[in-house]
């Protein structure tokens, strides 16, 4: 009889035990009001700082988006800094080749013009194994030798002029509006870099770009404004424009439009 009343006990009480809730909806039905405030709130603040830490950078998602957006944006504005206003124009690639042991080696020689557009130009070669750093190599030396030529109303030359470099030989000629660049080759490149909209030139004696550029720019050398020349010889701009049979209203004129 005590073991049927100890087994009659166990089972009321087994049967007294709430149910345990296996859903979050349950759960929150069986919490009381109160419980489920405190929880909402603890959830909310939960959020708030997930949120929060993202748009602070805390977190390592939003920081590392954050710094990753402004480094591209930086480096744009690096390129755009570099790019500097200059043209580039690449004239010519060569290619050699070395027979070696195991086969051959080949590099590459570029010659690239640069020029601001207004009256500033150079040239430069390099040599790599690789093409993009053989030009890299001679953008940067034509960065450097860059030289400053006097244009005429920033379109045309002021005079004719000859250069001679080798087996080279190239004639400049100043033209009037509309004429356009006629020249050939590496020659079209120095005065599109250059600014020049309007010159008639011609090339005799060799097609060898190098021997014609380095013509070319010593004809560009060699080229003066009235300006600097008055100033040399310590007389007025239109004093020597007028001694070409013009008036005096002209040459005063015409002075008044040189820019350099």
């Amino acid at each position: 009889m005590m073991a049927d009343n100890a087994n009659t006990e166990n089972t009321e009480a087994q049967t007294e035990v709430p149910a345990v809730a296996t859903t979050p909806s349950e759960a929150a039905d069986n919490q009381s009001p109160a419980q489920a405030g405190d929880g909402n709130a603890r959830q909310g603040q939960g959020r708030g700082r997930g949120r929060g830490g993202n748009r602070e950078g805390g977190g390592p998602g939003g920081g590392d988006r954050g710094r990753g957006r402004g480094g591209r944006d930086n480096n744009r504005g690096g390129r755009q800094e570099e790019d500097d206003g200059i043209i580039e124009k690449l004239v010519h690639i060569n290619r050699v080749s070395k027979t070696v042991k195991g086969g051959k080696r080949f590099g590459f020689a570029a010659l690239v013009v640069v020029g601001d557009g207004q009256g500033r130009v150079g040239f430069g070669h390099g040599k790599a194994r690789e093409v993009p750093e053989a030009i890299t190599k001679a953008t940067a030396a034509a960065r450097k030798r860059m030289i400053r030529v006097s244009l005429k109303e920033g379109r045309t030359l002021h005079h004719d002029g000859n250069g001679r470099f080798g087996a080279g030989k190239v004639t400049l000629r100043s033209a009037p509006p509309g004429t356009g660049i006629i020249a050939g080759g590496p020659m079209r490149a120095v005065f599109e870099s250059l600014g020049v909209a309007d010159v008639v030139t011609k090339s005799v004696g060799t097609s060898n770009p190098y021997n014609m550029i380095r013509a070319t720019f010593d004809a560009l050398a060699e080229q003066t404004s009235p300006k600097s020349v008055a100033q040399r010889r310590g007389k007025k701009v239109a004093d020597l424009l007028g001694r070409g049979g013009s008036s005096a209203a002209e040459a005063e004129a015409d002075a008044a439009a040189i820019v350099e």
